[in-house]
């Protein structure tokens, strides 16, 4: 009886749920729920919640088998290269709206390098949330 109560007692390992790939997940893909599944094992940098990245674009392709990693995701790519997007440059009152051709890919939030086609001219911007790319100094406000 002492036996099993010192038993009890001992502190016991308990192993946290990972996600692993169901399925090679080519780069540039987006992660469903189908395409992971959890086991039984602490491994270092694998999500313990899948509704951090369900909906991610993978920055990496990740073999069948391999832990699900939150750095290998990011937000998918509203610009891609080569593109025609809006640009918008505000200052004030003003706003000068023209288009431009992507020369990145980028998701929101992220700067990307942008053709002025009128003026041949290069710039960078921040692509926002409806795929427009702002430009120009509220850049350097935000």
């Amino acid at each position: 009886m002492r036996l099993i109560l010192a038993m009890m007692c001992l502190p016991s390992v308990t192993l946290a749920d990972s996600y692993i790939a169901l399925r090679t997940i080519p780069a540039r893909s987006i992660l469903t729920a189908a395409d992971l599944t959890s086991v039984q094992a602490d491994i270092a940098g694998a999500i313990a919640d899948p509704l951090a990245v369900v909906g991610q674009e993978a920055r990496v392709t990740i073999f069948a088998g391999r832990p699900i990693l939150a750095a290998d995701f990011a937000p998918p790519a509203l610009v891609i290269r080569n593109q025609i997007v809006v640009l918008i440059y505000t200052q004030g009152a003003l706003q000068i709206v023209t288009e431009g051709r992507a020369l990145d890919r980028a998701g929101e939030g992220e700067m990307v390098r942008v053709m002025n086609l009128a003026s041949r001219a290069t710039v960078h911007g921040l692509v926002t949330e409806t795929g427009a790319v702002r430009v120009g100094p509220v850049l350097q406000e935000e």
